[in-house]
């Protein structure tokens, strides 16, 4: 949608030049550059298979002990995942509480510049989001296998909170309605200035009110992601 946004489709591996904002990289695709949400991709790993003559034969001595290994290493790579999920749920959760926090509650004290209707369509259902997830991560951390954290079962979370995720779509299908009256009043100066206040006063990362408020929408798209990568180390006996 900008100039110096990057646009790309599912398949394409993208090349990352600047990773050192957590929401936004720098990346190139073919002979493009340009900006794209670090939620909408997922790390590329070195993951091949070894080659055939490299693969160890049936009577080797070895055998079994790289059968072990690859295990092992399964076994950790199931881990990395699930130390992903709730590190990135604790990092959105402080996320949703700065917006809650810092700006809805501000602009409610401000009746003389924002009325109900407009703080419902700046920030949609974002309360009910926060009041679901701090739920949800709740679940996360009492399913999370502290001994043995490849054997914990996230899965189960994702499918008792199922009916809660769908308050999501009222939320995104909200989005354009929040940029475009953001849009609007950010060419008022004071409102400029009130928003730059509360996002120093909540000790926020630098980024405009309609970035902070694009993330739910990321969210929702990555954990497909998250679950289809859980997936490719779980056992396919683990219950």
């Amino acid at each position: 949608m900008d100039d110096q946004e990057l646009g790309f489709k599912a398949g394409d591996v993208i090349e990352v030049m600047d990773a050192t904002n957590r929401e936004w990289w720098w990346g190139r695709v073919a002979d493009v550059e340009g900006w794209f949400p670090a939620s909408f991709v997922r790390l590329r790993v070195n993951q091949d298979e070894p080659a055939d003559d490299e693969a160890p034969r049936a009577g080797d001595r070895g055998a079994e002990d790289g059968g072990a290994e690859a295990q092992s290493s399964k076994d950790q790579m199931r881990t990395n995942v699930i130390n992903e999920i709730l590190s990135t749920e604790r990092d959105y959760i402080k996320h949703l509480r700065d917006i809650c926090e810092g700006y809805v509650r501000q602009c409610r004290k401000r009746a003389d510049m924002f009325s109900e209707e407009q703080l419902r369509t700046i920030f949609g259902n974002i309360e009910d989001i926060y009041r679901c997830q701090k739920a949800f991560v709740k679940a996360l951390e009492q399913r999370f296998n502290r001994e043995r954290p490849h054997l914990s079962e996230l899965g189960a979370c994702f499918l008792e909170h199922q009916a809660d995720f769908q308050i999501y779509s009222e939320y995104c299908n909200n989005h354009p309605n929040a940029c475009v009256e953001l849009s609007r009043l950010t060419k008022l100066s004071k409102y400029v200035y009130f928003f730059e206040a509360c996002r120093l006063l909540q000790k926020m990362i630098d980024i405009s009110l309609d970035g902070f408020l694009l993330t739910p929408v990321q969210k929702i798209c990555k954990y497909p992601l998250q679950l289809a990568e859980l997936l490719k180390y779980t056992h396919p006996q683990h219950r």
